[in-house]
């Protein structure tokens, strides 16, 4: 069952497209990533199926209403995790979900029963009366996760959820992601950690210059677009080396100090490297991160 339909969405802000013609099904009870550069239309996406903006062309239904002319309702049974935190800094942290129940017209009785097991989920017990100031970055994280469950949604959205964060609480929010969905929950991503999607989506979406550019689960992206093996090597010498190597790699690239051989097997690569004591080299299995580069490129956005 898809708890997320968006057919033929397009959203254009002056003269520049930003989403053309997006297609996207979302399951009911899987993690679902949409991944891409800086300024690819992702979250221009997530606010079009959410209803806060209006769509230029094209259908979306969420949890079986249409969007937007039924978003309130949609949005009832939706959670959000916003790119940045926006918690009250005048109140405590019990004070934050008191006051975000009310948007849901949740009574006070309900949600005070509610607070005690959303701070415990996110690791934040005996900090009830603590004010947002007095929080760390991470802690603010997981707060801003417990609120957008407060009115115990069917799907949440989470827009870049871990941008930064210590690799503690990274893990710590991967861990409650997972829990999640082991609950039923429906889980619409996006991320620029090739890692955090490779562990946590079942599926993925990889979106740029506002079109869904491929689709599908990590490993079967990896196994339709990229070699398995990747060898990278840099130091003294690299670019003569690598005229050698191209002869026993299926694709090399040169991006800066660094070569990178893409093959089925690494035997030969690693003969080449034999007497090369001023090069280094890593050998690593084909990862979601080469996938994303090879189709979206390794210019810089901003």
């Amino acid at each position: 069952m898809s708890v997320l339909a968006a057919r033929g969405l397009r959203k254009s802000f002056g003269a520049l497209e930003v989403v053309c013609g997006v297609d996207l099904s979302v399951a009911a009870g899987e993690c679902f990533g949409l991944l891409g550069p800086n300024g690819a239309g992702k979250t221009t996406t997530l606010k079009l199926c959410l209803g806060l903006i209006q769509p230029d062309a094209g259908a979306i239904e969420l949890i079986g209403e249409p969007v937007p002319l039924r978003a309130r309702e949609a949005r009832a049974r939706v959670g959000v995790v916003p790119q940045f935190d926006n918690l009250d800094p005048d109140f405590s942290v019990a004070e934050n979900l008191l006051v975000y129940g009310r948007y849901f017209d949740l009574a006070p009785r309900e949600v005070q029963a509610r607070i005690a097991p959303l701070l415990d989920f996110a690791g934040l017990t005996g900090r009830e009366a603590a004010k947002i100031n007095t929080l760390s970055g991470g802690m603010k994280r997981r707060l801003t996760l417990a609120r957008a469950l407060v009115n115990d949604p069917q799907v949440l959205f989470l827009d870049e959820p871990t941008t930064g964060l210590d690799p503690q609480a990274r893990h710590l929010i991967w861990e409650r992601m997972r829990r999640l969905t082991a609950q039923g929950k429906t889980l619409i991503l996006t991320t620029h950690f090739m890692e955090e999607a490779e562990r946590l989506c079942q599926r993925l979406a990889i979106m740029d210059h506002g079109r869904i550019i491929a689709a599908g689960s990590p490993r079967a992206l990896i196994a339709e677009h990229i070699e398995p093996q990747v060898l990278e090597v840099h130091g003294p010498g690299v670019e003569a080396w690598m005229a050698r190597a191209k002869s026993a790699a299926a694709r090399v690239e040169h991006v800066g100090d660094t070569v990178f051989c893409y093959a089925l097997e690494v035997e030969g690569l690693l003969k080449t490297l034999e007497g090369e004591s001023e090069l280094s080299c890593l050998h690593r299995p084909a990862s979601l991160e080469d996938v994303f580069l090879k189709l979206t490129g390794r210019d810089l956005r901003d």
